[in-house]
């Protein structure tokens, strides 16, 4: 490759050789300006990522440190482009780095700043604060002053719940019944209505056989049941299956007044625009890096136009497949990856060192698919920062 010019990155693929790309030059349109019409006919949440603390003197084991202003920031970006902020989920590193007491904190921070700029909030109530114990000493009982204690801090922030799936729940349920009665005592505690949320094992192996089964078609009877006993606490389901024909299936099952918000991260075009018979709202970890886009596909479906919709969103779904390629779980890596790249923060760390749980060709590859769908607000910045890393990593040019 004697001879590159310098504008043009070496990337390294999966078989080890390096490919010539020229930033920029396949941008297929520019990012959108923050909008300041809502938007009207979706629902859509955007889970978001935290930032690090860089400079934090602390090992994978401690206690997560984030750097709370630039975190703010990023969610102040997404209301600004319309769209709902669904905090502490799984973008956020619940259970992969991000403990109970920085999720709180975060919970009530994010809350106060959606108050401070009218931005809409829902967060993640669950049981992480029991993951240190040993299954043996967990009870359905502890189980359920876990999920309240949760419950009254997303509440107390003035956030919507959005009800976690539970690794100690998942661990300690032996069937269906314990799943429809754990349920059924949250939502009497609620005091509004609240998202569910079925997080699918491709996301978090220890949720295997949530539900009380490992089944699907069982496991859906019986999510589905808790939402049909109590459809005035419930004001929708999130299913993260990366299952399209499921969701439509679940979604059609719904009581009216429930909504499906979408969490497949692999077909969420065609489920947000939906059909004759209905559609999906969202609530996805791919709109954090896709959020300016996302909104102005929205505002297009707003106008009927769902070719246009589609037009605009079917080109993102390659990064969406790249990024939460399996092991799914590891989507975080890239996400943050790419909020650093179109800067939104001034480094690529993040808490428990996941930074590191993704080889050099997939991040060199999501920028690629990222530069080409046109994601970054300076190209250039971003093709600078891609080649410190490339450097980082022994790639000379």
């Amino acid at each position: 490759m004697t001879g590159t010019p310098p504008s043009v990155l070496r990337l390294p693929g999966a078989d080890g050789t390096l490919r010539p790309h020229t930033p920029g030059a396949g941008a297929r349109t520019a990012p959108p300006a923050p909008g300041a019409a809502p938007l009207a006919s979706r629902t859509v949440f955007s889970a978001a990522h935290v930032v690090a603390d860089p400079y934090a003197d602390i090992s994978a084991d401690d206690p997560a440190a984030v750097d709370w202003d630039a975190t703010l920031a990023f969610r102040r970006h997404l209301w600004a482009h319309g769209l709902a902020v669904a905090e502490a989920m799984d973008t956020a590193q619940r259970g992969m780095g991000l403990d109970w007491p920085a999720a709180a904190e975060l919970v009530r921070r994010s809350g106060a700043e959606a108050r401070a700029v009218g931005g809409r909030i829902a967060a993640g109530a669950g049981t992480d604060q029991l993951a240190p114990r040993a299954g043996a000493s967990l009870t359905l009982a502890g189980i359920r002053a876990a999920y309240e204690e949760q419950l009254e801090v997303v509440e107390g922030a003035g956030a919507q719940p959005i009800l976690m799936a539970s690794r100690a729940l998942a661990a300690v349920a032996k069937g269906p019944e314990d799943y429809l009665s754990t349920y059924a005592h949250l939502l009497r505690q609620s005091t509004a209505p609240v998202i569910l949320h079925w997080l699918g094992p491709m996301f978090d192996p220890a949720l295997s056989g949530y539900w009380g089964a490992d089944d699907l078609d069982a496991a859906t009877d019986t999510f589905l049941q808790v939402v049909a006993e109590h459809p005035d606490k419930v004001d929708g389901v999130k299913i993260s299956l990366l299952d399209a024909d499921r969701e439509v299936d679940v979604r059609r099952r719904l009581p009216s007044g429930v909504r499906c918000y979408t969490g497949d991260d692999f077909h969420y075009p065609e489920l947000i625009a939906g059909d004759a018979r209905g559609f999906s709202h969202a609530l996805l970890g791919v709109f954090d890096p896709l959020g300016p886009l996302a909104a102005q596909a929205v505002r297009v479906l707003d106008t009927g136009d769902a070719e246009g919709f589609r037009a605009l969103l079917d080109p993102t779904v390659a990064l969406a497949r790249h990024l939460f390629q399996r092991p799914t779980r590891f989507y975080k890596t890239g996400v943050v990856f790419l909020a650093w790249l179109a800067g939104h923060q001034e480094h690529f760390a993040m808490v428990g060192g996941l930074q590191s749980a993704r080889s050099l060709p997939h991040l060199a590859r999501a920028y690629e698919l990222a530069d080409g769908l046109g994601l970054f607000p300076d190209p250039e910045l971003a093709a600078s920062r891609m080649r410190s890393l490339l450097g980082v990593y022994g790639v000379a040019g």
